[in-house]
């Protein structure tokens, strides 16, 4: 293992203004879950706020319909958290976003092709006190470039097993993309073996320095990677299932882009739910589902759920064998990292996809919607599973034999290998 490389997948960010942000479902009722609607927070360059650690704003902060990493009440809140005489949100949330960054983030395989930009997006919340970057190799440059961007957080780097720990005191939240791609000669076997090894010692290494963090696998394969990592934390007796997700969200980012050019439809109306799992035919875009309500016919539902499963292959035959969809990828990490990120600050309204320990179904984990709080997942939202298309069913009957051994593969695994002290 001469290097630790991101897996597959990162996101565009506008450059006059800052503007960053994630999509989030609102509401208290499962049955009754809005469409997601991002709001960019655009700070224009006049006076100083010396609370937001050098980035610029007039004396107020214009919300404009963008996509952007903090939902509407985010951006309200933070609207009224900086603008010293703003009249007060009409917002029912009492979530208020605290200007003063608060919380530590560490990402680990950050010198890859995902890593990077992910480490870039992450840099710029404004939630993020400090963000730590680790890998094995070629990670001080990375940091030293995003130490320059005029945000709060502060950015460390770290490099090599001996100063993995330390990466990991204090963290509130870990992102794990390190792993290495499937290169030519290479079977799905050994980039098994390779990548599953590499999650394993990095979450002994979680384990041990940063137990209550919230974990976020992004790792291929997903649908075996996180029950590794399950095992992993369960041998070390700090297993909480509600703190340990499956990064799925890009199969959402896809979900909503797709339909709202099939359907002509404003990309920040669309809200799709995406369950199952995370890798071909186990990913399953409950088109029925789709918020604003809209009808499909069958053809367009079967080219439209084919493309979204092999939206990765797309990228990759685009770029012609020179990589892979590191940059959308990025930015829905960066997008779940958010919502955690308000999650743990108090918002009651954060919902995403995520592959997760479940009970919604016969299989031990199983992605769908959920509701995040301060500890993790707070509920799942039962409701997307019912009233399926014939369609919808019959996929989600198929994609349980190959989800099935993908989630033993990765249990075997993980139980046949020692852990470390």
């Amino acid at each position: 293992m001469d290097e630790l490389l991101c897996i597959d997948k990162m996101a565009a960010t506008s450059a006059a203004s800052f503007s960053a942000g994630s999509t989030v479902a609102f509401g208290t009722k499962a049955s009754q879950l809005p469409q997601s609607k991002p709001s960019a927070l655009r700070f224009k360059s006049q006076k100083s706020l010396a609370t937001f650690s050098g980035l610029k704003a007039a004396t107020f902060v214009k919300c404009v319909s963008e996509s952007s990493f903090l939902g509407k009440e985010s951006s309200a809140a933070l609207r009224g958290s900086v603008v010293p005489k703003a009249q007060k949100s009409s917002q029912k949330s009492q979530y208020h976003v605290n200007p003063l960054a608060s919380y530590k983030v560490a990402i680990l395989g950050a010198a890859g092709g995902i890593g990077q930009p992910l480490a870039l997006l992450v840099k710029m919340s404004p939630l993020v006190s400090a963000l730590h970057l680790y890998d094995i190799a070629n990670v001080k440059g990375v940091a030293a470039d995003i130490s320059h961007c005029n945000t709060p957080a502060q950015v460390l780097d770290f490099t090599g097993a001996s100063e993995l720990p330390n990466s990991l005191k204090g963290v509130d939240v870990v992102v794990i993309p390190a792993g290495v791609p499937r290169k030519p000669g290479m079977t799905r076997d050994d980039l098994f073996n390779i990548n599953a090894s590499i999650v394993k010692n990095l979450v002994e290494a979680v384990a041990d320095n940063c137990p209550d963090a919230f974990i976020h696998i992004i790792s291929n394969p997903v649908n075996s990677t996180v029950p590794i990592a399950a095992e992993i934390l369960k041998k070390k007796g700090v297993y909480d299932p509600k703190k340990l997700f499956g990064v799925t969200t890009l199969d959402v980012v896809r979900a909503n882009t797709f339909v709202a050019q099939k359907k002509n439809l404003k990309l920040i109306d669309v809200d799709v739910p995406v369950v199952g799992g995370h890798a071909g035919i186990t990913i399953l875009p409950l088109l029925s589902k789709t918020n604003p309500s809209v009808s499909f016919t069958d053809e367009e539902v079967q080219e439209l759920t084919v493309r979204i499963q092999n939206a990765g292959t797309e990228v990759g035959e685009e770029r012609a064998g020179a990589g892979s969809a590191t940059l959308s990828m990025a930015y829905a990490a960066a997008r779940f990292v958010e919502s955690s990120l308000r999650a743990l600050d108090g918002d009651a309204d954060v919902y995403e996809c995520s592959y997760v320990q479940s009970d919604l179904t016969e299989l031990p984990f199983f992605a769908s919607r959920v509701k995040l709080g301060r500890k993790g997942v707070e509920a799942f939202i039962s409701s997307d599973l019912q009233g399926l298309t014939t369609f919808e069913q019959e996929a989600l009957e198929a994609l349980k034999p190959e989800l099935k051994a993908s989630i033993e593969k990765g249990i075997a695994s993980a139980q046949k290998q020692p852990v470390g002290a």
